[in-house]
């Protein structure tokens, strides 16, 4: 326990110094893109003929990853270069067995890449733990550092060469395009993750109007003010809590709402300025979420949570694996090294690997019980009351630095360090934090009201609450989004 502890301890100081490189990226709530990059980028593309928009495309996308540290550009280019050939050479193979064999080489070759810079510190680190144990010297090495979206576009990639593979699309014939679709900044970083089918039609003949345009530039808006505003707003609330050497039953069920609050609108909010992005010039994307804090289950959940994901984990890996052709136990097995290996791609921390097995024993539980009693375990407001404090739980391991961390937020959880606010969190909780922390939770259950009334009054508050936004900007520190890590 001791090792893993220091495991754990390692894989913190490595999550911080790679979360720490990231603080020059380029993000979407920052002046720079929305004064300088994104009027520039809009400028070109629309001054430029429909023919040369990809080239545009390409150019700023390269220039909006490159401004964080251009050396990892290569690694960028060189995936696409790849994927590209690699799929060429797919199609034109008539012998099943060796376009079978080139699949795999062109899949195991973007895994090595993902492996190597996402999970090499960790699992030098977790040896080296080992080594020390049995009193062996541990091996010396330079760290490597993760670079930003790396996930995201393997798995575009990845996605790319199966269908490809499966003859569900055809193969890209004009490189700049295909790599336009790898690149394309809306989603080059944070997802959602797309598959090529998707979007090829649309690099040849998409719709561009106003009408898209304006449509596009409010739900950029709506993310940047669930960002700036709310997201950014109770972040302090929840850092407090998981920095407290003991935190209380208050410091830890605050901090694990805080935490909830602050991804879903964080990350949704990403997400909204990713797909307004993408429509003002042109391009659909898929919705990514639905509402996943009302869901009544953790299946339910997971339709509604990073749909383009889990589409991603149940349409590559699950029916990979097998999906449920073999049988109710390796169906059992199927479900949980998805969520498993779904766990494990968000970090290279075992706090990931017990994130993905909560959740893989969650659905697993309730297949087994739906199969066996025909009827969920929770009827009506039961369910969702319950699939929340599931999901909040494992929010805990998805947040903590470490196991040592998240068990002491649990041990918080449970009344045994006191009941109060702790002095190392009562000074973060004000009044004003207090109030976006109930906010966000009222609009949590309020959104799909809210949308449903978008065109009417409601939407004039828009423009003011997003010009309080940007005039937020200034007041605060640099915050990423959060799953820019990932």
């Amino acid at each position: 326990m001791v090792a893993l502890s220091r495991n754990f301890k390692c894989s913190c100081i490595l999550q911080v110094y790679e979360i720490s490189t990231q603080a020059e990226t380029m993000v979407f709530s920052s002046n720079f893109f929305l004064f300088a990059f994104l009027p520039l980028f809009l400028l070109c593309y629309f001054l430029l003929p429909h023919r040369a928009r990809s080239a545009v495309i390409l150019g700023f996308s390269y220039f909006f990853y490159a401004w964080w540290r251009p050396e990892f550009l290569t690694l960028l280019i060189g995936v696409t270069v790849f994927s590209y050939g690699f799929a060429l050479a797919i199609e034109a193979e008539r012998n099943v067995r060796r376009r079978y064999w080139m699949l795999c080489t062109g899949v195991g070759l973007n895994l090595l890449a993902l492996a190597y810079f996402k999970y090499t510190n960790f699992g030098i680190d977790s040896l080296n733990i080992l080594l020390q144990e049995l009193g062996w010297n541990s091996i010396e090495f330079t760290r490597v550092l993760l670079p930003i979206g790396l996930s995201f576009y393997i798995f575009h990639a990845i996605s790319y060469l199966v269908d490809i593979y499966r003859r569900d699309a055809r193969p890209a014939r004009n490189l700049i395009d295909f790599a336009a679709f790898i690149a394309l900044f809306p989603h080059l970083v944070a997802g959602p993750v797309l598959r090529y089918h998707l979007l090829a039609e649309q690099f040849r003949n998409r719709t561009h109007s106003w009408a898209n345009f304006s449509r596009g530039c409010q739900i950029f808006m709506v993310g940047f003010c669930k960002k700036v505003l709310i997201a950014d707003a109770v972040a302090p609330l929840a850092d407090a809590a998981f920095l407290a050497p003991e935190p209380s039953l208050a410091d830890s069920w605050m901090g694990a709402i805080a935490y909830s609050i602050q991804l879903f609108f964080d990350f949704s909010g990403y997400t909204d300025m990713a797909i307004g992005l993408a429509l003002m010039i042109g391009f659909v994307f898929p919705e990514n979420f639905n509402d996943p804090y009302l869901a009544r289950s953790i299946t339910d959940f997971w339709k509604r949570w990073h749909m383009s994901l889990s589409n991603w984990l149940r349409e590559y890996l699950y029916v990979g694996l097998g999906g449920n052709r073999n049988g109710l136990i390796r169906t059992y097995i199927n479900l949980f090294l998805t969520m498993l290996l779904g766990g494990l791609w968000h970090g290279a921390n075992w706090t990931f690997v017990l994130w993905g097995t909560w959740h893989g024993l969650c659905l697993v539980t309730e297949r087994y019980w739906q199969q066996r009693f025909g009827r969920p375990i929770f009827p009506g407001w039961l369910a969702a009351a319950r699939t929340m404090l599931l999901v909040m739980i494992g929010w805990v391991l998805f947040r903590a630095a470490n196991i040592d961390s998240a068990g002491r937020m649990f041990s918080g959880m449970l009344g045994f360090n006191g009941v109060t606010f702790s002095s190392s969190v009562a000074w973060q909780v004000t009044p004003d934090r207090l109030a976006v922390l109930a906010m966000g939770i009222v609009l949590v259950f309020a959104l799909p009201w809210l949308r449903q009334r978008g065109k009417g009054p409601l939407s004039l508050l828009l423009i003011p609450l997003f010009l309080w936004a940007v005039a937020s900007l200034s007041s605060q520190s640099f915050t990423p989004f959060l799953y820019f890590q990932f």
